[in-house]
């Protein structure tokens, strides 16, 4: 059964020029590392893409109405579908004694921002520097081999689906969702809890729900913060017993061990000399 706009799907794709042959874009992370795309913090996953919300190029947007869950399609989009055409009026030389004074060292393919806008260096020499403000896949044909690999249907699905795409660098699992009624509780787990821009992306969430899943009027997001356990004092070994007796106890021998409190009490009382009687004799 064919997509509809609106429907929540995860696809998998690798994305190549075709006059070249060149990889820019997978979410492959055997591919990136492959084709040398792979950067450090970055996740290479099926994308959530919400059909029709221009998530990905419009093309490919438009494409996925007719595909179906599990079966690859090749796409391809036209310059005019893509990036454009290339405009020769955005390409520029510049003194490179400009970019040394913005402490930028010019190298041949590197993207670079210049007054405010982003360039690609073409070339370098005789104290002049050729910058292309196109985009870097302008006047390129764009080829994708796509799989959408599942269709999300139920709410907490969306849900967790919607967050992953906002916090990809925690497991989706670890975040307890709780609905009742109109009500949304989520549980963040402790690894979110120092995550760089993490309340930006509680607002997006947040507005992400709304969105998608407008039956849901009030969101929460819990943080609870557990105390470390304490430590017991281990109970004492027999050597750490008998090291911790008192030190007249220690001293007294084994011809000398100390008796029962009750027995040195009723030894006491038995050699204790009673006093004699004095009578009192009344005076007249």
């Amino acid at each position: 059964m064919a997509l509809q706009k609106g429907d929540f799907i995860l696809i998998d794709y690798v994305a190549k020029v075709k006059e070249t042959n060149e990889v820019f874009d997978t979410t492959k992370d055997a591919v990136a590392k492959k084709e040398h795309l792979h950067k450090e913090g970055q996740i290479h996953e099926p994308e959530l893409v919400v059909v029709g919300e221009g998530w990905v190029l419009k093309a490919l947007d438009e494409a996925l109405t007719t595909m179906e869950v599990n079966k690859p399609e090749i796409v391809e989009i036209s310059p005019e579908k893509g990036f454009g055409q290339r405009d020769p009026e955005k390409i520029k030389r510049v003194s490179i004694k400009q970019l040394y004074a913005k402490e930028i060292n010019p190298v041949v393919g590197a993207r670079i921002e210049y007054q405010g806008k982003n360039a690609t260096i073409r070339s370098v020499g005789a104290g002049r520097v050729l910058l292309d403000f196109n985009p870097p896949l302008a006047g390129r044909t764009l080829i994708y081999d796509v799989t959408v690999t599942s269709k999300l249907d139920n709410v907490p699905e969306k849900i967790g689906a919607l967050i992953h795409r906002r916090v990809p660098v925690v497991e989706q699992d670890k975040f307890k969702l709780t609905l009742k009624g109109t009500d949304l509780t989520i549980d963040m787990p402790e690894e979110t809890f120092y995550v760089e821009g993490i309340q930006i992306a509680k607002r997006g969430i947040a507005m992400d729900i709304q969105k998608f899943a407008p039956i849901l009027t009030e969101t929460k997001f819990v943080e609870t913060f557990k105390a470390e356990p304490k430590q017991l004092p281990a109970a004492p070994t027999p050597t750490q017993a008998a090291e911790a007796k008192p030190e007249e106890e220690k001293d007294a021998g084994p011809s000398k061990k100390a008796k029962p409190a009750i027995e040195a009490k009723t030894a006491e009382e038995s050699n204790a000399v009673k006093a004699p009687k004095v009578t009192k004799t009344a005076k007249t």
